[in-house]
Protein backbone atom coordinates (compact mmCIF):
# COMPACT_ATOMS: atom_id res chain seq x y z
CA UNK A 1 0.00 0.00 0.00
CA UNK A 2 2.13 3.58 -1.20
CA UNK A 3 1.53 6.35 0.70
CA UNK A 4 3.48 9.14 1.78
CA UNK A 5 6.09 7.72 4.08
CA UNK A 6 6.85 3.57 3.52
CA UNK A 7 7.30 3.85 7.30
CA UNK A 8 4.22 5.26 8.08
CA UNK A 9 2.05 2.87 5.66
CA UNK A 10 4.02 -0.33 7.31
CA UNK A 11 3.33 0.74 10.96
CA UNK A 12 -0.18 2.09 9.95
CA UNK A 13 -0.65 -1.80 8.61
CA UNK A 14 1.07 -3.42 10.93
CA UNK A 15 -1.27 -1.61 13.73
CA UNK A 16 -4.00 -2.56 11.87
CA UNK A 17 -3.58 -6.22 11.41
CA UNK A 18 -2.16 -6.50 15.30
CA UNK A 19 -5.40 -4.67 16.63
CA UNK A 20 -7.58 -6.85 14.31
CA UNK A 21 -6.10 -10.37 16.00
CA UNK A 22 -6.01 -8.49 19.52
CA UNK A 23 -9.90 -8.35 19.08
CA UNK A 24 -9.98 -11.65 17.63
CA UNK A 25 -8.06 -13.52 20.58
CA UNK A 26 -10.18 -11.16 23.28
CA UNK A 27 -13.01 -12.74 21.85
CA UNK A 28 -12.00 -16.12 22.00
CA UNK A 29 -11.18 -15.74 25.92
CA UNK A 30 -7.61 -15.35 25.36
CA UNK A 31 -7.46 -12.13 27.53
CA UNK A 32 -3.61 -11.93 28.83
CA UNK A 33 -2.61 -12.94 25.14
CA UNK A 34 -5.33 -10.36 23.89
CA UNK A 35 -3.55 -7.64 26.06
CA UNK A 36 0.09 -8.37 25.24
CA UNK A 37 -1.12 -8.01 21.02
CA UNK A 38 -3.02 -4.92 22.15
CA UNK A 39 0.01 -3.56 22.96
CA UNK A 40 2.19 -4.71 20.03
CA UNK A 41 -0.26 -2.65 18.57
CA UNK A 42 -0.56 0.28 20.14
CA UNK A 43 3.58 0.53 19.75
CA UNK A 44 3.10 0.23 16.09
CA UNK A 45 -0.10 2.96 15.98
CA UNK A 46 2.17 5.55 17.80
CA UNK A 47 4.78 4.70 15.39
CA UNK A 48 2.69 4.91 12.43
CA UNK A 49 2.03 9.03 13.89
CA UNK A 50 5.38 10.03 14.60
CA UNK A 51 6.35 8.61 11.25
CA UNK A 52 3.25 10.85 9.73
CA UNK A 53 4.04 13.96 11.62
CA UNK A 54 7.75 14.67 9.71
CA UNK A 55 6.21 14.26 6.47
CA UNK A 56 4.75 17.81 5.25
CA UNK A 57 0.48 18.07 4.80
CA UNK A 58 1.02 18.23 1.15
CA UNK A 59 2.46 14.68 1.22
CA UNK A 60 -1.12 13.60 2.73
CA UNK A 61 -3.41 15.48 -0.06
CA UNK A 62 -1.53 13.73 -2.84
CA UNK A 63 -1.44 10.36 -1.34
CA UNK A 64 -4.14 9.11 1.18
CA UNK A 65 -3.55 4.96 1.25
CA UNK A 66 -1.60 5.54 4.02
CA UNK A 67 -3.76 7.67 5.49
CA UNK A 68 -6.71 5.75 5.14
CA UNK A 69 -5.07 2.93 6.73
CA UNK A 70 -4.01 4.49 9.52
CA UNK A 71 -7.92 5.80 9.70
CA UNK A 72 -9.01 1.88 10.29
CA UNK A 73 -5.73 1.27 12.52
CA UNK A 74 -6.76 3.75 14.73
CA UNK A 75 -10.70 2.46 14.47
CA UNK A 76 -9.17 -1.10 15.13
CA UNK A 77 -6.63 -0.28 18.37
CA UNK A 78 -10.01 1.41 19.89
CA UNK A 79 -12.19 -1.94 19.33
CA UNK A 80 -9.40 -3.45 21.22
CA UNK A 81 -9.42 -1.12 24.06
CA UNK A 82 -13.07 -1.26 24.21
CA UNK A 83 -12.98 -4.91 24.54
CA UNK A 84 -10.37 -4.07 27.32
CA UNK A 85 -12.75 -2.30 28.86
CA UNK A 86 -11.23 0.81 28.43
CA UNK A 87 -14.39 3.20 26.82
CA UNK A 88 -12.96 6.37 27.24
CA UNK A 89 -9.90 5.35 25.57
CA UNK A 90 -11.79 4.02 23.19
CA UNK A 91 -13.49 6.67 22.49
CA UNK A 92 -11.26 8.87 22.04
CA UNK A 93 -10.04 6.98 19.35
CA UNK A 94 -13.43 6.75 17.51
CA UNK A 95 -13.47 10.52 17.36
CA UNK A 96 -9.91 11.04 16.45
CA UNK A 97 -10.57 7.92 13.46
CA UNK A 98 -13.94 9.92 12.65
CA UNK A 99 -12.11 13.11 11.87
CA UNK A 100 -9.26 11.66 10.00
CA UNK A 101 -12.39 9.54 7.99
CA UNK A 102 -14.47 12.78 7.58
CA UNK A 103 -11.40 14.92 6.25
CA UNK A 104 -10.46 12.28 3.55
CA UNK A 105 -14.22 11.65 2.42
CA UNK A 106 -13.75 15.47 1.97
CA UNK A 107 -10.88 15.13 0.12
CA UNK A 108 -11.89 11.98 -2.01
CA UNK A 109 -14.54 14.14 -3.18
CA UNK A 110 -12.45 16.64 -4.55
CA UNK A 111 -10.13 14.16 -6.14
CA UNK A 112 -7.80 12.65 -3.92
CA UNK A 113 -4.72 10.70 -5.85
CA UNK A 114 -4.68 7.39 -4.53
CA UNK A 115 -3.76 4.33 -6.46
CA UNK A 116 -6.66 3.04 -8.89
CA UNK A 117 -7.09 -0.24 -10.30
CA UNK A 118 -5.15 -1.98 -7.40
CA UNK A 119 -6.32 -3.63 -4.00
CA UNK A 120 -5.94 -0.04 -2.54
CA UNK A 121 -9.42 0.98 -3.79
CA UNK A 122 -10.77 -1.16 -0.96
CA UNK A 123 -9.50 1.33 1.59
CA UNK A 124 -12.04 3.81 1.62
CA UNK A 125 -14.57 0.76 2.47
CA UNK A 126 -12.18 -1.14 4.73
CA UNK A 127 -11.39 2.62 7.10
CA UNK A 128 -15.81 2.96 7.07
CA UNK A 129 -16.34 -0.12 7.98
CA UNK A 130 -13.74 0.53 11.09
CA UNK A 131 -15.51 3.08 12.38
CA UNK A 132 -18.80 0.48 12.02
CA UNK A 133 -17.01 -1.84 14.24
CA UNK A 134 -15.63 0.50 17.08
CA UNK A 135 -19.31 2.44 16.99
CA UNK A 136 -21.23 -1.07 17.32
CA UNK A 137 -18.70 -2.48 20.09
CA UNK A 138 -18.67 0.94 22.20
CA UNK A 139 -22.43 1.37 21.56
CA UNK A 140 -22.47 -1.98 23.31
CA UNK A 141 -20.56 -1.47 26.08
CA UNK A 142 -21.83 2.52 26.86
CA UNK A 143 -25.66 1.55 25.71
CA UNK A 144 -25.78 3.98 23.12
CA UNK A 145 -28.61 3.61 21.28
CA UNK A 146 -27.88 6.83 18.78
CA UNK A 147 -23.65 5.26 18.26
CA UNK A 148 -25.19 1.83 16.92
CA UNK A 149 -27.64 3.21 14.81
CA UNK A 150 -24.76 5.56 13.59
CA UNK A 151 -22.25 1.98 12.92
CA UNK A 152 -25.19 0.79 11.22
CA UNK A 153 -25.79 4.27 8.62
CA UNK A 154 -21.78 3.45 8.49
CA UNK A 155 -22.00 -0.42 7.56
CA UNK A 156 -24.38 0.11 4.92
CA UNK A 157 -22.14 2.92 3.55
CA UNK A 158 -19.06 0.99 3.96
CA UNK A 159 -20.94 -1.94 1.41
CA UNK A 160 -21.97 0.91 -0.96
CA UNK A 161 -18.07 2.28 -0.85
CA UNK A 162 -17.02 -1.83 -1.42
CA UNK A 163 -19.44 -2.01 -4.51
CA UNK A 164 -17.69 1.60 -6.62
CA UNK A 165 -13.86 -0.36 -5.43
CA UNK A 166 -15.08 -4.08 -7.12
CA UNK A 167 -16.04 -1.74 -10.25
CA UNK A 168 -12.33 -0.16 -10.04
CA UNK A 169 -10.43 -2.82 -8.98
CA UNK A 170 -9.09 -5.21 -11.70
CA UNK A 171 -8.59 -8.50 -11.74
CA UNK A 172 -5.04 -8.76 -13.09
CA UNK A 173 -3.82 -7.35 -9.99
CA UNK A 174 -4.57 -10.61 -8.49
CA UNK A 175 -1.50 -12.30 -10.66
CA UNK A 176 1.00 -8.49 -10.17
CA UNK A 177 -0.20 -7.10 -6.70
CA UNK A 178 2.38 -7.54 -4.00
CA UNK A 179 -0.27 -8.24 -1.23
CA UNK A 180 -2.44 -5.20 -2.04
CA UNK A 181 -4.92 -7.29 -3.64
CA UNK A 182 -6.11 -9.14 -0.68
CA UNK A 183 -7.49 -6.07 1.19
CA UNK A 184 -11.02 -7.26 -2.05
CA UNK A 185 -11.28 -10.31 0.98
CA UNK A 186 -10.66 -7.68 3.86
CA UNK A 187 -13.35 -4.86 2.84
CA UNK A 188 -15.74 -8.23 2.95
CA UNK A 189 -14.26 -9.38 5.99
CA UNK A 190 -14.23 -6.25 8.24
CA UNK A 191 -17.88 -5.62 6.59
CA UNK A 192 -19.10 -9.15 8.16
CA UNK A 193 -17.19 -8.11 11.83
CA UNK A 194 -19.85 -4.58 11.78
CA UNK A 195 -22.40 -6.52 10.68
CA UNK A 196 -21.77 -9.23 13.55
CA UNK A 197 -20.96 -6.56 16.37
CA UNK A 198 -23.86 -4.71 15.18
CA UNK A 199 -26.27 -7.68 16.25
CA UNK A 200 -24.21 -8.67 19.71
CA UNK A 201 -24.94 -4.98 20.55
CA UNK A 202 -29.05 -5.94 20.41
CA UNK A 203 -28.53 -7.95 23.38
CA UNK A 204 -28.78 -7.93 27.67
CA UNK A 205 -32.27 -6.09 27.59
CA UNK A 206 -30.98 -3.21 24.98
CA UNK A 207 -33.13 -3.27 22.63
CA UNK A 208 -31.78 -2.07 18.82
CA UNK A 209 -33.42 -3.63 16.14
CA UNK A 210 -36.96 -5.39 15.13
CA UNK A 211 -37.14 -8.78 14.04
CA UNK A 212 -36.85 -7.70 10.41
CA UNK A 213 -34.10 -5.72 10.66
CA UNK A 214 -32.27 -8.20 12.49
CA UNK A 215 -33.03 -10.64 9.76
CA UNK A 216 -31.93 -8.70 7.76
CA UNK A 217 -28.55 -8.16 9.48
CA UNK A 218 -27.66 -11.67 10.09
CA UNK A 219 -28.55 -12.36 6.53
CA UNK A 220 -26.08 -9.94 5.29
CA UNK A 221 -23.55 -10.42 8.19
CA UNK A 222 -23.56 -14.61 7.19
CA UNK A 223 -23.07 -13.79 3.42
CA UNK A 224 -20.06 -11.70 3.90
CA UNK A 225 -18.48 -14.17 5.66
CA UNK A 226 -19.23 -16.71 3.14
CA UNK A 227 -18.41 -14.19 0.50
CA UNK A 228 -15.31 -13.20 2.34
CA UNK A 229 -14.13 -17.31 2.68
CA UNK A 230 -14.87 -17.69 -0.92
CA UNK A 231 -12.49 -14.70 -1.73
CA UNK A 232 -10.21 -15.75 0.34
CA UNK A 233 -9.97 -19.69 -1.51
CA UNK A 234 -10.02 -17.19 -5.07
CA UNK A 235 -7.19 -14.93 -3.95
CA UNK A 236 -4.66 -18.23 -2.25
CA UNK A 237 -5.32 -19.94 -5.57
CA UNK A 238 -3.66 -17.03 -7.01
CA UNK A 239 -1.11 -16.92 -4.89
CA UNK A 240 -0.54 -20.47 -5.57
CA UNK A 241 0.05 -19.83 -9.34
CA UNK A 242 1.67 -16.86 -9.46
CA UNK A 243 4.12 -17.08 -6.07
CA UNK A 244 5.37 -13.96 -5.13
CA UNK A 245 8.87 -14.60 -3.46
CA UNK A 246 10.08 -10.93 -2.40
CA UNK A 247 8.80 -9.34 1.07
CA UNK A 248 6.32 -6.16 0.58
CA UNK A 249 4.80 -4.10 3.08
CA UNK A 250 1.22 -4.66 1.29
CA UNK A 251 2.18 -8.58 2.69
CA UNK A 252 0.24 -7.52 5.44
CA UNK A 253 -3.30 -7.23 3.92
CA UNK A 254 -3.16 -10.65 3.86
CA UNK A 255 -2.07 -11.32 7.28
CA UNK A 256 -5.32 -8.82 8.18
CA UNK A 257 -7.07 -10.47 6.04
CA UNK A 258 -6.82 -13.95 8.09
CA UNK A 259 -7.09 -12.00 11.23
CA UNK A 260 -10.16 -10.22 10.27
CA UNK A 261 -11.99 -13.50 8.90
CA UNK A 262 -11.19 -15.18 12.38
CA UNK A 263 -12.73 -12.05 14.37
CA UNK A 264 -15.85 -11.67 12.36
CA UNK A 265 -16.69 -15.51 12.76
CA UNK A 266 -16.35 -15.78 16.45
CA UNK A 267 -18.20 -12.62 16.48
CA UNK A 268 -21.30 -14.36 14.50
CA UNK A 269 -20.98 -17.26 16.18
CA UNK A 270 -21.32 -15.39 19.28
CA UNK A 271 -24.05 -13.31 17.49
CA UNK A 272 -26.44 -16.13 16.89
CA UNK A 273 -24.98 -18.63 18.94
CA UNK A 274 -23.53 -21.37 16.58
CA UNK A 275 -20.96 -23.40 18.48
CA UNK A 276 -19.43 -25.23 15.24
CA UNK A 277 -18.90 -22.00 13.93
CA UNK A 278 -16.93 -20.88 16.91
CA UNK A 279 -15.06 -23.76 16.98
CA UNK A 280 -13.68 -22.84 12.87
CA UNK A 281 -13.32 -19.42 14.38
CA UNK A 282 -11.12 -20.70 16.68
CA UNK A 283 -9.35 -22.52 14.64
CA UNK A 284 -8.83 -19.81 11.80
CA UNK A 285 -7.54 -16.93 14.68
CA UNK A 286 -4.27 -19.67 15.60
CA UNK A 287 -3.58 -19.69 11.59
CA UNK A 288 -3.93 -15.64 11.74
CA UNK A 289 -1.59 -15.79 14.75
CA UNK A 290 0.70 -18.43 12.59
CA UNK A 291 0.67 -16.15 9.63
CA UNK A 292 0.88 -12.69 11.49
CA UNK A 293 4.48 -14.70 13.31
CA UNK A 294 5.26 -15.63 9.72
CA UNK A 295 5.09 -12.24 8.06
CA UNK A 296 6.82 -10.72 11.06
CA UNK A 297 9.83 -13.14 10.22
CA UNK A 298 10.09 -12.33 6.96
CA UNK A 299 9.96 -8.56 7.00
CA UNK A 300 13.10 -9.20 9.69
CA UNK A 301 14.68 -11.27 7.40
CA UNK A 302 14.10 -9.05 4.53
CA UNK A 303 15.57 -6.16 5.79
CA UNK A 304 18.44 -8.05 7.28
CA UNK A 305 19.25 -8.90 3.86
CA UNK A 306 18.92 -5.06 2.60
CA UNK A 307 21.07 -4.26 5.33
CA UNK A 308 23.25 -6.04 4.42
CA UNK A 309 23.42 -5.79 0.75
CA UNK A 310 24.07 -2.26 1.25
CA UNK A 311 26.56 -2.59 3.52
CA UNK A 312 28.27 -4.79 0.21
CA UNK A 313 27.68 -1.75 -1.96
CA UNK A 314 28.61 0.69 0.14
CA UNK A 315 31.83 -0.83 0.28
CA UNK A 316 32.07 -1.32 -3.10
CA UNK A 317 31.84 2.22 -4.06
CA UNK A 318 34.93 2.85 -2.04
Amino acid sequence: MPGPSPSATLWAIHALTTGTLSVGLDSAGYEVLSRIVLALACASWLAAVARAVLRPPRAWREEAAAALTFTAATAMVGTGFCAAGWPRSAAALLALAALLWTGLLWVGLLGVRTPDRQGSVFLRCVATQGLAVLGAALAAAERAAWLAHTALVLFWLGLVLYVVALFRFRPRQMTEDAGDHWLAAGGLGVSALAGALLLGADSGGFYLWNDDNRAVLTRVAVALLVLTLVCCVVLLTAELMWPRHRYDVSRWATVFVVAVTAAAALAIAAALDVPWLDGAGRALLWVAVAVWLGCAAWALASARAGAGSGRVRSRARR
